[in-house]
Formats: C-alpha cells, sequence, structure tokens
C-alpha cells in the first residue's frame, strides 16, 4: 500500500485512469501542482486535498493515510435513579466535571435539595419543571438552565411525558463558562 500522500495520490488518479489533465480540470489545480503532489515535492495543503478528495470520493483521513482510531464510542450502562430518572453517565469517572444524560418521567415535584456544586442542563427533548428557590420555570426542548446547587432545587417531568436532559455538574461550585470572553480592548 502506499505510504506517503504522494504516492496516494498518484495511486488514486492511475485507479480512476485520469491524466493530469483531466484531474486538473476537474480539481482547478494546475497541473505543475499536481505532479508535484504526486512525487512529494509539494506539501499538501487542505486547500489542495478538499478538491481531491471530493473528485477521488475518498476521505481527508484515507487521503493523508492518517492512522486508525479504536472504536471513540463510550459505553456505559443506564442506571436508575430516583424520582422516574434513568440516568446515563458520559464521564468514565467523577472528576471535578461529570456529565450525564437523564431521561426524567416523574411529573412530581420532590423535596428541593441543597447539596456543594454547580449544574448546568440543556433540555434535549420534552418539558422539564424546576424549582429554584421559590421560583419555578418550564423548559422546552434547546434551553439552558444553570444554577448554584446550594439553592434548593428540584426537577421534574413538565407534563409527565418523558423528557431528556444533558446535565453538567461541576462539585467545585463553579460556574461553567458558556461562550468566549469578549476580546481585550487596548
Amino acid at each position: 500500500m502506499a505510504t506517503t500522500v504522494g504516492q496516494r495520490l498518484a495511486a488514486l488518479r492511475a485507479e480512476h485512469d485520469l491524466t493530469l489533465a483531466a484531474l486538473s480540470e476537474m480539481t482547478g489545480i494546475s497541473k505543475s501542482t499536481l505532479s508535484r503532489l504526486e512525487t512529494d515535492q509539494r506539501k499538501p495543503t487542505l486547500e489542495l486535498l478538499l478538491p481531491l478528495s471530493r473528485t477521488y470520493q475518498v476521505s481527508l483521513d484515507d487521503l493523508v493515510g492518517a492512522p486508525e482510531v479504536g472504536d471513540p464510542r463510550v459505553t456505559m450502562k443506564p442506571r436508575e435513579l430516583t424520582h422516574g430518572r434513568v440516568g446515563i453517565p458520559l464521564t468514565r469517572s467523577v472528576g471535578p466535571l461529570q456529565a450525564w444524560k437523564l431521561v426524567i418521567t416523574d411529573a412530581t415535584l420532590h423535596e428541593p435539595q441543597v447539596h456543594e456544586g454547580y449544574e448546568w442542563f440543556y433540555v434535549l427533548s420534552g418539558r422539564i419543571r424546576l424549582r429554584l428557590g421559590d421560583k419555578e420555570v418550564v423548559l422546552r426542548a434547546g434551553e439552558v438552565a444553570e444554577f448554584d446547587c446550594r439553592q434548593p432545587h428540584s426537577v421534574s417531568s413538565a407534563d409527565g411525558r418523558p423528557a431528556e436532559i444533558l446535565s453538567l455538574f461541576g462539585k467545585q461550585g463553579e460556574r461553567l463558562h458558556t461562550r468566549a470572553a469578549p476580546p481585550k480592548t487596548s
């Protein structure tokens, strides 16, 4: 199998039975640049590789010979939690930040909890009722809530139908930063 990018490009052109002129016309890359790429005399750039990738209908990883990566999927088992919740941990171990996907079916607003930490959650589907102190709000898919867990809080399904959230919890009690800081002005 070809080992350099140039060798892979030359092999693909031969496999597609294309001349440098035909490939140049298809990609908009000059014949001399294509020739230098195939002989490893020119460094391949993203600007050059993208049209070649499209023309040959291969991924950029295949074009540059990126190493195979093991299975990136995280396979965590769902856990039955209290109050009609199923949780799927998305982080492998307890650390400064824990991530969970929660499915909440119970519409009962249970006794509010208080504990250290800070929570941020994004509603993936359904409707969530959040009681925070003496306030209550209903969040819909696409909405986000964040709060200090030292405030009394309770979360339930707003209508008794399953609702799914992505929850990030930090025990250290620091707020999550959901946007970049504005650029500093001189």
